[in-house]
C-alpha cells in the first residue's frame, strides 16, 4: 500500500516537469527504483494508471529501471552489487565490516513529452 503515496508524488513530480516544459502530454516516465525498496513496479502501474486519468500524463508509458545496492567490506575490500537478502559478513573474508550503499532510490529520470510546437 505504500506505492499510493510514491506514486501520487512521482506523478506530481512528473507533472510539475511537463508543465513547466509547455508539453501538452507525457508519453513515457522513465523511473529509478533501488533494489532494496520493496516498491513493486505492478502495484506502481496500478496506481499510476488510476491516479494519472484526466491529467498530461494519462496513457503514458511506465519504464523501470531496477538501482542494485552496493556492498563494500571495511577490512578486505571487497565491492560488489548486492540484492536481499543482504549478507551478514562479507562474501570473501566474512568479516562483519560492511557497509551497504544505494539501492534505496526512487524517483523520475526523465519524461518523454509531446510539446505543442
Amino acid at each position: 500500500m505504500h506505492e499510493l503515496p510514491a506514486t501520487q508524488g512521482m506523478l506530481d513530480v512528473a507533472l510539475e516537469a511537463a508543465e513547466a516544459a509547455g508539453a501538452t502530454s507525457i508519453q513515457e516516465i522513465h523511473l529509478v527504483i533501488g533494489s532494496l525498496t520493496s516498491i513493486v513496479d505492478d502495484s506502481v502501474q496500478f496506481y499510476f494508471d488510476l491516479l494519472a486519468r484526466g491529467t498530461l500524463a494519462e496513457g503514458a508509458i511506465l519504464v523501470f529501471h531496477r538501482e542494485a545496492a552496493r556492498l563494500d567490506c571495511g577490512s578486505c575490500g571487497h565491492t560488489g552489487e548486492v540484492v536481499p537478502p543482504l549478507p551478514r559478513s562479507c562474501p570473501t573474508c566474512e568479516s562483519l565490516q560492511l557497509r551497504v550503499t544505494g539501492g534505496d532510490a526512487f524517483r523520475v529520470e526523465s519524461l518523454e513529452v509531446d510539446d505543442p510546437d
